[in-house]
């Protein structure tokens, strides 16, 4: 079984930050690309930002400049720090990630189940 679990949303007011973690665990041989994505009420969710095993990264525009996305290999664990928050930034927040499973090496996507960001103007 692999699981990841997301920590860190919350409520904060326009302008300010909040960070988000996601550690991914079980049988895991290795991990691509890891990534967060956010659904608001009545959207589709959308990309937000990933980051390669290397460290390669991509962004939203509409997130470009305000948040950053990094990752401990080490910790099987990505990070999102948001700052500069806007209300529109409101969602649910989803975690996910590219990897290939122990011993059979079968490789496949995997969601978190997802922490609720709220900013409030």
């Amino acid at each position: 079984q692999v699981q990841l679990v997301e920590s860190g949303g919350g409520l904060v007011q326009a302008g300010g930050s909040l960070g988000l973690s996601c550690a991914a665990s079980g049988s895991i041989f290795s991990i691509n690309t890891m990534g967060w994505y956010r659904q608001a009420p009545g959207k589709q969710r959308e990309l937000v930002a990933t980051i390669t095993s290397g460290g390669s990264t991509n962004y939203a525009d509409s997130v470009e400049g305000r948040f950053t996305i990094s990752r401990d290999n080490a910790k099987n664990t990505v990070y999102l720090q948001m700052n500069s928050l806007k209300p529109e930034d409101t969602a649910v927040y989803y975690c996910n990630a590219d990897l290939s499973r122990a011993p059979t090496i079968l490789r496949g996507r995997y969601w978190g189940q997802g922490t609720q960001v709220t900013v409030s103007s």
